[in-house]
């Protein structure tokens, strides 16, 4: 993915739906409708300040039939590099963003007899358009949706439209967890999961569902990581000829598209292995932030994920 895939779009209403996360509503500057998207699809936006920009994914939460506006929702990070404080603090109603085209990597499986579908927070998001698909079809499905209060279910009148009594709610506060055994013990054969949240309940649903006999085929996750804050570094781009210091704050992907080299990506977010990139050299500790390398391959010391992962070192020489 590149700039030149980008569209411009304007900010035509926001919506403070809890009090960390915002509702936003994008539609087009040029031309009437936005690309076609499915259930499970993101888009990246890209933010753009006098010394920084940056470019993280966001759900498409509007239902995919409707194509005049995209609508995405955004939680106010604490620890955030900028990003989600930019969308919070910066952008207002009549604001102009970039945002790149919709990609798909947690699509509903086609041939599932039935859906359990599994949000925590903010990973409500994903599954608002997949509510949309799954009403227009005939797939038995449950919707098990964990915040850490009332005042923090974002777009709970919404969904209980959508759903009726196929959502069950769970709040933190008053002592209510969802019982992932009990939950994934007891499902039809050719029932699939999916889960969106925080890295402890992808974990945990996960590794029950395993325990419980499932097949991988059958466990559906996503999870965009932002990248983290670590000690700044240099990095040789062997087919540039480029040294790119990376500070702290920035992740090595954005340090090297910030002198002009591009890296293909889709998520931004360490999930689909778009970026991954070969290391010719390292010298000291390459540190993985991803979830698409298994542990073996991150043994090997021969390929990093740019958008989430950074090094540790005294130099590290990259095939770009």
């Amino acid at each position: 993915m590149s700039e030149a895939q980008t569209l411009e779009v304007e900010v035509t209403a926001i919506e403070q739906v809890t009090p960390l996360i915002k509702h936003f509503q994008l539609r087009p500057v040029f031309g009437e409708s936005m690309p076609a998207f499915s259930g499970g699809s993101h888009i990246v936006v890209v933010m753009r300040t006098p010394t920084r920009v940056y470019r993280n994914p966001y759900s498409l939460l509007s239902p995919p039939h409707r194509l005049d506006a995209y609508e995405i929702g955004v939680r106010r990070m604490e620890e955030s590099r900028g990003g989600s404080h930019f969308m919070h603090d910066r952008v207002r109603v009549g604001s102009r963003l970039e945002i790149a085209h919709p990609v798909n990597l947690f699509a509903l499986d086609k041939i599932a007899r039935k859906h359990v579908l599994i949000a925590g927070g903010i990973g409500i998001t994903p599954f608002m358009a997949h509510l949309e698909d799954l009403h227009e079809e005939r797939v038995p499905y449950e919707l098990h949706y964990s915040v850490r209060g009332r005042e923090h279910a974002a777009f709970l009148p919404r969904i209980l439209e959508r759903t009726g009594e196929r959502v069950r709610m769970y709040y933190d506060s008053e002592g209510q967890s969802i019982d992932f055994d009990g939950l994934l013990s007891n499902q039809p054969l050719g029932t699939h999961v999916y889960v969106c949240g925080p890295a402890g309940m992808i974990d945990k649903v996960a590794a029950t569902a395993r325990q419980w006999g499932w097949p991988d085929s059958h466990i559906h996750w996503e999870q965009f990581s932002a990248p983290p804050v670590g000690d700044a570094f240099d990095v040789f781009l062997a087919r540039s000829k480029l040294t790119v210091h990376v500070a702290p704050d920035q992740s090595l992907l954005e340090s090297i598209e910030a002198q002009g080299v591009e890296v293909p990506y889709l998520c931004r977010g360490g999930v689909c292995g778009f970026c991954q990139t070969r290391v010719l050299e390292v010298d000291g500790e390459l540190i993985h932030n991803d979830h698409f390398l298994s542990d073996a391959e991150k043994a090997k010391r021969n390929t990093i994920m740019p958008c989430v992962s950074r090094a540790r070192c005294k130099s590290l020489v990259l095939d770009l």
